[in-house]
């Protein structure tokens, strides 16, 4: 499946362009953000889990990123309130679910095959934020090839400091 591949187009989906579709599990439907291959693919999707939902234990072997948007995500054990950042680095294996409902945005397939840590860090938590330049930022993830992170910014100030080759952004409140 190919879903807005070429990503040397700039393409913006906002929510009420959202197209949800089933997933191959019962209770867990997907807005595919961008896709290119089959079931198992690279992918950027925002995942919803009905109460009690949940995936059979699996691996990932290009690693997995995920946000909780929204709800109780819970895998192999361990749960998350909106506002965390999960990264499961390439290889790593979970079983993804929620009791209560979730809303996750979530990226597969795409982080470098070279060792990386796993990564876990609340958004909500003041302590992980500093503020600069007009903007408070929490960096989640960075290396020579990626920089990850959520960033709030004051009105009138450009999104990026300098400029970009590419760049994949998620609005979570305010406009762009």
């Amino acid at each position: 499946m190919l879903v807005n591949t070429d990503f040397s187009v700039q393409v913006s989906v906002t929510p009420d362009k959202y197209e949800w579709s089933s997933s191959p599990q019962q209770g867990v439907q997907r807005v595919m953000l961008d896709r290119v291959g089959a079931e198992k693919g690279r992918a950027t999707s925002i995942v919803r889990f009905e109460e009690g939902s949940g995936f059979p234990h699996h691996s990932h072997p290009g690693g997995e990123e995920i946000l909780v948007l929204d709800g109780v995500f819970s895998e192999s054990g361990k749960s998350y309130s909106s506002g965390w950042y999960l990264r499961n680095p390439p290889d790593s294996s979970h079983s993804p679910s929620s009791d209560c409902g979730a809303t996750i945005f979530v990226k597969l397939w795409q982080m470098a095959g070279k060792k990386q840590p796993c990564v876990r860090i609340n958004i909500k938590d003041k302590s992980n934020w500093y503020f600069s330049e007009g903007r408070d930022t929490c960096p989640l993830y960075k290396d020579d090839s990626e920089n990850v992170l959520i960033e709030r910014l004051a009105a009138n100030v450009s999104l990026f400091k300098e400029p970009v080759v590419g760049a994949e952004v998620l609005v979570l409140e305010g406009s762009l």
